[in-house]
């Protein structure tokens, strides 16, 4: 089970931290992802971390603001946001694949955490 928590409202130029507690498991073969659905818009992969190797994939238009990473003690998987804009307000999800592949169509998905950036 994946659960989120941080989101809230922020002004433009701000920070912000999300995490995803992965209950009932501590798996190190997984790949997490951060997804976005901002309103009227599709859901998009923002951002995605592979446990084996580490390696890090970012979407273009957080590339640089955002950064993906994964807390043992605590098991959970934090994307930290800086520099947030406007256009940064959605609903994000983390999820989980099984097959460690940084793709849409994830195994696992938490509930989902509004993160809404305006002054």
């Amino acid at each position: 089970q994946l659960a989120e928590s941080g989101g809230g409202l922020v002004p433009p130029g701000g920070s912000l931290r999300l995490s995803c507690a992965a209950n009932g498991t501590r798996s190190n073969h997984y790949a997490f992802e951060w997804f976005r659905q901002a309103p009227g818009k599709e859901r998009e992969m923002i951002a995605c971390l592979k446990s084996r190797n580490g390696m890090t994939i970012y979407v273009d238009a957080v590339k640089g603001r955002f950064t993906i990473s994964r807390d043992n003690a605590k098991n959970t998987v934090d994307l930290q946001m800086t520099n947030l804009k406007p256009e940064d307000t959605a609903v994000y999800y983390c999820a989980a694949d099984f097959l460690e592949i940084c793709r849409p169509d994830a195994d696992w998905w938490g509930q989902g955490t509004q993160v809404t950036v305006s002054s």
